[in-house]
């Protein structure tokens, strides 16, 4: 028996509104934004590189690190088990923060570029709008929380 599309939206808001897991979320979020922040910083001091190119860079290694947390802690009893279900989680994973990653690298431009902010703090702004779009598409479509844990 099918479930209507009000009952399926009613499941996936149901969801989201775990506080535990919006805290755990966002705890390795500021682990992952300190991360981003730490390699922003040293790339643009030590480096020839530019606050939008290094901002790339810090971008993928924090998700690497903030999807290996979220794994093992944040979502452990979601998603199905197995190399091959991992790797399609982490490919999953990018896709859906390239969402956020775009929210927090066009605030960062605007705010560095348009109205002179420093670099860093640029980011932190970006990062949190960003945030609530990688919460929602994570929990949602990365590991489908919404369905039975494993």
């Amino acid at each position: 028996m099918s479930r209507s599309p009000v009952d399926a939206i009613r499941t996936r808001f149901r969801a989201l509104l775990s506080t535990t897991r919006f805290t755990q979320f966002a705890g390795v979020g500021l682990v992952g934004a300190t991360v981003d922040n730490a390699v922003l910083f040293l790339l643009v001091e030590l480096t020839f590189l530019g606050p939008v190119v290094a901002k790339i860079v810090a971008w993928e290694l924090a998700i690497a690190v903030i999807f290996a947390i979220n794994e093992r802690w944040t979502f452990a009893s979601h998603g199905r088990v197995g190399p091959r279900a991992l790797g399609r989680r982490f490919l999953r994973s990018n896709v859906v923060r390239f969402a956020g990653f775009l929210v927090t690298l066009a605030v960062l431009s605007v705010l560095v570029y348009w109205f002179d902010v420093w670099y860093v703090a640029a980011n932190v702004v970006g990062m949190a709008i960003g945030f609530f779009v990688n919460y929602t598409c994570e929990s949602l479509y990365t590991w489908k929380v919404h369905r039975e844990q494993r």
